[in-house]
C-alpha cells in the first residue's frame, strides 16, 4: 500500500503485536482486586501511595511471569529484518516496564532490532493512550511525522498514534475494530510486510 512505502520511523506495541497475546488481564485485575473493566495502570495510579506501591510490586511480579512466556507473533522477525535492512528506525512503546519489555524481546529473538534507548515503558513516558512516548521517540530520531507509524493491536495504541498525528496500523485478526483511529488494518504481520515498498 502506497501509504506505507515512504515510512521510515516505526513504533510498535509489544504484547499482542510483536508477541502472541499471553497476558491474562482478567487474572491480573482479579489479583489486584480491580473491577473487570478497569484500566489497570490508571486504577493503580488513583490509589493512596502505600497501596499503590504494593499493587505495583504485585503487577511487576505478574508481568515478569508473562514476559518470560512471550512467544513471537508469526512473521515478526521477517518484518523487523526487512525494516532494519531498509534503514528504518524501530522503537517499542509499551504500558509494561522497560525491563520486562526487553525481557520479552529477548524471549522472542527480537532484541537485536531495538536500541535500548528506543524501548519505552510506563516509567519513560506517560502510558498510552498518551502520545508522549511516540513524541519522545520521534524527537530522538529527528523524525518527520509524515514518515512515522504506530503499530498495535489495541485501541490505546491507535489512539496514541492518532493523538501524535502519525499513521496508525491495527494488527488484529479478531472482529475488534476502531475505525476512527485506524488508518490501515491488517490481520497479521505477514500482511503488513507485504504492504511495504522495500
Amino acid at each position: 500500500m502506497e501509504l506505507l512505502q515512504q515510512k521510515r520511523f516505526w513504533i510498535f506495541d509489544l504484547d499482542g503485536t510483536l508477541t502472541k497475546p499471553v497476558h491474562d488481564f482478567a487474572h491480573i485485575r482479579d489479583v489486584l482486586g480491580l473491577a473487570p473493566d478497569a484500566d489497570i495502570l490508571r486504577a493503580i495510579e488513583e490509589q493512596p501511595e502505600a497501596i499503590k506501591r504494593t499493587m505495583l510490586a504485585q503487577l511487576d511480579r505478574l508481568e515478569r511471569h508473562y514476559a518470560a512466556l512471550a512467544e513471537p507473533s508469526e512473521g515478526v522477525i521477517a518484518l523487523l529484518a526487512r525494516l532494519q535492512n531498509a534503514g528504518c528506525c524501530l522503537g517499542i512503546l509499551t504500558r509494561n516496564t522497560k525491563e520486562f519489555a526487553e525481557l520479552s524481546l529477548s524471549a522472542i529473538g527480537a532484541a537485536s532490532f531495538f536500541k535500548s534507548i528506543d524501548v519505552l515503558g510506563r516509567d519513560e513516558a506517560a502510558p498510552k493512550p498518551s502520545p508522549e512516548g511516540i513524541n519522545i521517540l520521534l524527537n530522538q530520531w529527528g523524525a518527520d511525522k509524515t514518515q512515522s507509524v504506530m503499530v498495535g493491536d489495541f485501541h490505546f495504541d491507535l489512539l496514541s498514534g492518532r493523538l501524535a498525528n502519525v499513521t496508525t496500523v491495527h494488527v488484529d485478526a479478531s472482529p475488534r475494530h476502531w475505525p476512527e483511529d485506524t488508518d490501515i488494518r491488517v490481520d497479521n504481520l505477514f500482511e503488513l510486510s507485504d504492504m511495504l515498498g522495500y
